[in-house]
């Protein structure tokens, strides 16, 4: 077993003191030895930390025990080494940035999709299934029928609804990110833009690599992961995007 845990998390949810939060989350994190990021904004948290399994767990812990975040729900892999090289606590604008302001994701945002039950809905042949990353996480890999938006940026998808999408709005879409984060911000902005069967897998690509056994999978090639892990693959073991 590696001896470095990781977490990912986010939740959209109204933390109006965001900015309060900061100064107990440093001391907290840099007590537990734990390194990575964390976001914080109005519209919620989003991060990726890693340490010692046990410091880990007491450093989520206290992340439960704040008002909003008691159902804080995480991905968990592990890493042979440590894949952060320091601690970082950043205020934002937004936990995710799409550029689109009066978006409210905590209330607006599609219909969850567990894992379990993805396969099912992407193989139905009048879903739309859209990956809401890069072009080039794209190309690491992706889930069989998906489409590639072709954007660089996350802030460059409501250009890509608007040229390509406008005759889409009664059909189902689904959608998928690495840990759901940007397609649940994605289902957000086409439900307030009309569109009216909207999905996105919950816990994203991670929580169906880590629960989706591969033979079973309709996930082809690399995860890419913005550490220096690089790319994951099933059971969330490391697997390095190829080229």
């Amino acid at each position: 077993m590696s001896r470095i845990a990781v977490s990912a998390f986010y939740k959209f949810v109204e933390l109006p003191d965001f900015a309060a939060l900061r100064p107990a989350l440093l001391a907290a994190a840099q007590a537990h030895g734990i390194r990575g990021t964390i976001l914080l904004a109005p519209e919620g948290i989003n991060g990726t930390i890693a340490g010692e399994a046990h410091a880990l767990a007491q450093m989520m812990g206290f992340l439960r025990s704040l008002t909003g975040l008691g159902d804080l729900e995480s991905k968990e892999s592990h890493a042979e080494q440590m894949p952060f090289k320091r601690l970082k606590v950043r205020l934002k604008k937004e936990i995710v940035t799409m550029g689109v302001p009066g978006l409210r994701p905590a209330e607006m945002a599609g219909a969850y999709v567990e894992p379990k039950d993805w396969n099912a809905l992407i193989s139905n042949q009048d879903v739309l299934v859209i990956d809401t990353r890069n072009s080039f996480e794209f190309q690491a890999g992706t889930f069989t029928n998906a489409v590639d938006p072709g954007t660089n940026s996350f802030g460059e998808f409501p250009a890509y609804v608007a040229r390509t999408l406008h005759s889409e709005k009664d059909r189902p879409i689904a959608m998928f990110c690495t840990g759901g984060i940007r397609c649940e911000k994605a289902t957000s902005y086409l439900r307030a833009q009309g569109f009216s069967k909207v999905y996105h897998l919950k816990g994203g690509i991670l929580k169906y690599l880590e629960t989706i056994p591969r033979e079973q999978s309709l996930w082809q090639g690399s995860c890419f992961v913005f550490d220096e892990r690089e790319g994951l693959g099933h059971g969330l073991a490391i697997e390095k995007p190829e080229g």
